[in-house]
């Protein structure tokens, strides 16, 4: 599975929220079916994730520039949440 292909396809037909707040108020909502953060995502927010045992985190390996590119988008993201992947695979991940 080629990751950057995959959130792509997800931001493309399912739905994805892109931002910390977002992704915090949809995994307290319960329905993120997981949480993807850039590896320079802040401490503050790694530490609530910490907490939240019952959603899936895949941590990108690039910083929020690239993950915010891998989304298409000309802006950092330092966390989303997949809640629906459309035709994506990127729940696979969360086996991984």
């Amino acid at each position: 599975m080629d990751f950057n292909t995959s959130l792509r396809r997800a931001m493309k037909t399912g739905k994805v929220l892109l931002g910390q707040h977002a992704t915090e108020d949809c995994i307290n909502e319960g329905t993120a079916r997981l949480v993807v953060v850039a590896k320079n995502c802040p401490d503050r927010f790694q530490k609530i994730l910490a907490e939240k045992q019952d959603v899936p985190v895949h941590v990108f390996e690039g910083s929020g520039v690239q993950l915010g590119m891998a989304c298409g988008k000309p802006f950092m993201v330092s966390a989303l949440a997949i809640v629906e992947p459309g035709e994506s695979d990127i729940l696979s991940l969360k086996r991984a």
